[in-house]
């Protein structure tokens, strides 16, 4: 999966502040992701996230 920085993307379960959606602000191993209903930060493995990921409701800029 094609992740970028800037993406914003809905998840499965929502934050606990209720929110689904969160924008990627960094790329690696780990993906950090930032809550767009509290700014909460968290970083998540590759894996568990492309898991999670419902759909993308923006695409960041291509580099």
């Amino acid at each position: 999966m094609e992740l970028r920085v800037d993406d914003v993307v809905r998840l499965r379960k929502p934050h606990p502040c209720g929110s689904y959606d969160w924008r990627i602000y960094r790329l690696g191993a780990d993906i950090g992701l930032r809550c767009l209903g509290c700014d909460h930060r968290v970083l998540i493995p590759r894996s568990t996230l492309e898991r999670r990921i419902r759909f993308f409701l923006e695409r960041g800029p291509q580099v």
